[in-house]
């Protein structure tokens, strides 16, 4: 019973419910008026044939008079299926007919009779049955009066037939609807328990846990799709948090110590204003590697949690490539790395300027720093390129590159794939790239350059890009 309350609780068990409710309605007015539109429909068919009736007895009389009306009538009234003739003299004797009796007054009346009368037949024994039938009085010239009728059993059978077919289709459709709402429901109730445990488990900290999919494809299986969807999100936001945490406490911790064993260096044993100076440049620096890891930090936030796409207008990636080129040769030269501006496609893309140069300027930055640590002669090449519908902002060189394995983890953040961390750095890089190029609906794509590492900024170009 509790299990019965609880699924009426449900809204498409109480839906169902209310649609078998209306569905039964509905069945019960169908078959009334199928019954009552059938019998009218027959009765409105015996009254005419009544009307002929009388007008073929009328025909009978004119011709042979009383004793010709009473010869057909009783021929007529001897046939099977006969109609139902009395005739009665104008006192009110019978005088011909196939009816016993007859319910009384009702010869006395004239026309059609409003409601059914009663009648019995002949030859029906001593416990005769008791019939109702449809009639008309007529009344002739002399007085005479003849009443012609018609058995209502034929009618009154079919609309118990039609009434019994119908009712047992209804009961037959109201049992299978029952039975489909009764296990439908029951279904129902099946999958929301185990959506309910398995939230359960999910609230307790197993964030791994899924919601259960059937594979039918209903509407249950559409939410627990979102929703493992959402999980997954969730858990991958909650591991990145936790990475994030990680490497922050990792990276953060070197400069923190080193600005502390700077400041007490300087208080115990600096005693010249240039020995104070040069600890406080220190400090400087490393609390500037700080901010600038802070910074990044932010900005990915921003970009990960939907930057303001208000900045966003149509900007040259050829004009922001040549400006990121003319900044770092010098840095390029310094550093003993060839660095090679390449194609330049012209076609414009909607973007915010500022975050694509930056962006641009961090894949130079990286080459440069890293492919330069090769003894063998370092080029670093900046082009863009457009290939059918994206256009490609390319920085490749011929470094050392990244391991296959390692491309994935490449854009996580505060991820170094230096162990020995001796270039600057935060690990900040690429995964400000990542999250600038998601801003903007295109893709990083890290590959192997055969020797080196190619990094690709993808662009979509169209209407809405262009």
């Amino acid at each position: 019973m509790s299990r019965f309350r609880t699924m009426m609780k449900m809204t498409a068990v109480r839906l169902s419910a209310l649609y078998l409710i209306l569905f039964t309605i509905c069945a019960l007015v169908l078959v009334f008026y199928i019954t009552s539109s059938s019998v009218r429909l027959l009765t409105a068919q015996t009254e005419t044939a009544i009307n002929e009736e009388i007008e073929s007895i009328g025909q009978a009389y004119q011709r042979g008079g009383i004793v010709g009306l009473v010869r057909t009538i009783d021929r007529r009234g001897r046939q099977p299926g006969a109609y139902l003739y009395l005739v009665t003299d104008p006192v009110g004797r019978i005088v011909a007919g196939n009816v016993r009796s007859i319910e009384t007054g009702v010869l006395q009346t004239e026309g059609w009779i409003k409601r059914p009368i009663t009648y019995e037949r002949y030859n029906e024994g001593n416990d005769p049955e008791v019939h109702t039938a449809i009639a008309r009085v007529i009344v002739m010239s002399n007085g005479i009066r003849v009443m012609v009728g018609r058995d209502l059993g034929e009618p009154e059978q079919v609309r118990l037939v039609v009434r019994r077919a119908l009712m047992a289709a209804l009961g037959i459709m109201g049992v299978g609807a029952f039975l489909i709402w009764f296990f439908v429901g029951r279904r129902a109730l099946q999958r929301i328990d185990e959506v309910s445990v398995a939230s359960q488990r999910i609230m307790g900290g197993d964030l791994a846990g899924r919601l259960p999919v059937s594979g039918s494809g209903d509407e249950f299986d559409r939410l627990a799709e979102n929703l493992n969807g959402m999980l997954a999100r969730i858990q991958e936001l909650n591991e990145g948090v936790r990475h994030v945490s990680d490497n922050i406490a990792h990276d953060l911790k070197t400069p923190l110590t080193r600005m502390h064993n700077r400041a007490e260096s300087a208080l115990a044993g600096a005693k010249t204003t240039k020995a104070y100076r040069a600890a406080m440049e220190g400090m400087i620096s490393d609390s500037d590697q700080l901010i600038r890891t802070f910074n990044a930090i932010l900005m990915i936030s921003r970009l990960e949690s939907g930057y303001s796409t208000e900045t966003m207008e149509p900007v040259a990636l050829s004009t922001i490539a040549e400006d990121v080129f003319e900044l770092y040769e010098p840095s390029a030269e310094e550093a003993g790395v060839k660095l090679i501006l390449g194609s330049l496609d012209q076609t414009p893309v909607r973007g915010n300027r500022e975050l694509i140069g930056q962006t641009i300027s961090n894949l130079v930055d990286n080459a440069i720093k890293y492919a330069g640590a090769s003894e063998t002669p370092v080029e670093v090449t900046l082009s863009v390129k457009k290939e059918g519908e994206k256009i490609e902002v390319v920085v490749a060189d011929n470094g050392p590159g990244i391991p296959a394995d390692q491309m994935g983890r490449a854009t996580e953040r505060f991820v170094r794939l230096e162990e020995s961390r001796s270039q600057p750095g935060s690990g900040l890089g690429l995964s400000l790239a990542k999250a600038v190029m998601k801003l903007h609906g295109g893709t990083l794509k890290l590959t192997d350059n055969a020797p080196g590492l190619r990094a690709a900024l993808v662009f979509p170009v169209g209407e809405e890009h262009a």
